[in-house]
């Protein structure tokens, strides 16, 4: 069948060595695992798009440019395309690199490619027949990490692009830290505290990064309601839509707050907006699919104890918080909280929270892939005595539990540290933390 005139214009493009605008380099990186299919999947506008772009970029540094080969099939004059044609786009590739068919591995970034139906299919047998490496994305509405696995068979691997980490936000306004914080001058330490505080503030969505605050806030908000009609009431054919944009609201207003789904439902029946319990579960469980939120459970080995307790909650990017706080008074403790809980889903670890029977709290327990331990408490400002005595006792009380774990105490800049520091504690501002090369990850 002859290639789509569309599809045809799109792969001489991608042949080409095409100048690519500049983006910010991100520093997530595929598992290499030869043989998968690699998944780009996030919350939308995160820069899924742009890390392929980087992606493909990095390859040519190395290779000639037709054996990086970046196609998005996010065109409405697509709309329709058969299977048949990803076999005419493959054929006609090859008629016009004869050579390198089973030659050398030829590196396919393919946006969008759930828009064509049985993709999955064409990806697998490519993958056995052809010398190829495959990295795919799309939207969250049809590409979600539970569905790569299934569709692909087991031969999908999974990387989450997240909105800007703070090391991230500094290096898109060409100011990331070529020292160690130890080696910083005070101005510029001074610097990476005022930009720490405008990151908490603003986040970090390429596309929000210099916006003036209203307009930062009315796309932020836009962004939350895609995922909610697209993401959410399209795909699962939700019908209580104002329940569910009260949940958003929530969730979002209350950041690092425990939550029940016993409490929310009966919160929403207040509300007069009556809606199962098994509902709002699955609400929930919906919006952390489409990357939203994350919900943090207690840190325990006992399956039915994590189950009956609270979990917390956690936007996807603190900016989040700033765009829907009605009071315009966004708490500095939940803002960094939740700066440090995506930080850790960043680094790959396992994410609980610390509780005892008398109230004592750890914001969380992580448990990093290569096998380390650490119990991070988070206190904006430990200066007054009892605040500070509280939060430390708790850390105390975990570290008896977890005697393994290194403890850290992470407050908002280096004048709010506690003196002297607490023997056999570390304490660090968030910011520096944020900036560490993570041993354990």
């Amino acid at each position: 069948m002859p290639l789509h005139p569309v599809l045809l214009e799109k792969l001489n493009e991608a042949l080409l060595r095409t100048q690519v605008k500049p983006f910010t380099p991100r520093d997530a990186r595929l598992p290499p695992v030869l043989g998968k299919v690699h998944s780009v999947i996030g919350m939308r506008r995160a820069g899924k798009t742009t890390f392929l772009r980087q992606l493909q970029e990095d390859r040519r540094r190395t290779v000639a440019p037709e054996r990086a080969l970046y196609l998005s099939f996010d065109d409405d004059r697509l709309a329709g395309i058969g299977l048949d044609q990803l076999d005419s786009m493959l054929e006609e590739f090859y008629r016009a690199a004869p050579e390198l068919r089973g030659r050398e591995t030829v590196s396919w970034f393919l946006d969008e490619i759930q828009l064509v139906p049985g993709w999955d299919r064409f990806v697998r047998r490519i993958l056995d027949t052809e010398r190829v490496e495959v990295v795919v994305s799309g939207s969250s509405a049809r590409l979600l990490s539970r569905e790569i696995h299934t569709s692909l068979r087991g031969r999908g691997m999974a990387t989450v692009i997240r909105p800007f980490s703070f090391r991230e936000f500094l290096r898109h306004r060409g100011e990331e830290p070529e020292r160690a914080p130890r080696r910083w001058t005070a101005p510029e330490r001074s610097l990476v505290e005022r930009r720490f505080r405008e990151y908490l503030r603003e986040g970090g969505f390429p596309e929000a990064q210099g916006l003036p605050a209203v307009t930062r806030i009315e796309l932020l908000q836009s962004y939350v309601d895609v995922v909610l009609f697209r993401d959410v009431v399209e795909r699962y054919q939700i019908s209580q839509v104002e329940a569910l944009r009260w949940l958003v609201r929530q969730c979002l207003r209350n950041p690092a707050g425990s939550f029940s789904v016993h409490r929310l439902h009966l919160d929403l029946k207040a509300q007069g907006l009556g809606v199962a319990k098994d509902a709002v579960h699955a609400m929930l469980g919906h919006l952390t699919d489409a990357f939203l939120l994350s919900a943090v459970p207690l840190a325990t080995e006992s399956e039915r104890k994590r189950n009956s307790n609270p979990r917390k909650i956690y936007p996807a990017d603190p900016g989040l918080i700033s765009a829907f706080d009605a009071s315009g008074r966004s708490n500095l403790g939940h803002l960094l909280e939740s700066a440090v809980m995506n930080e850790l889903e960043r680094r790959g670890a396992e994410i609980g929270y610390w509780k005892d029977e008398d109230g004592f709290e750890v914001d969380f327990r992580a448990r990093f892939p290569a096998g380390g331990e650490e119990l991070l408490q988070v206190c904006s400002d430990p200066s007054d005595p009892a605040t500070c005595e509280r939060e430390l006792r708790a850390l105390a009380l975990a570290s008896h539990s977890h005697p393994r774990a290194r403890c850290r105490l992470l407050v908002l800049e280096r004048g709010a540290m506690p003196r002297p520091e607490p023997q056999g504690l570390q304490v660090q501002p968030v910011y520096e933390w944020l900036l560490d090369e993570p041993e354990d990850a």
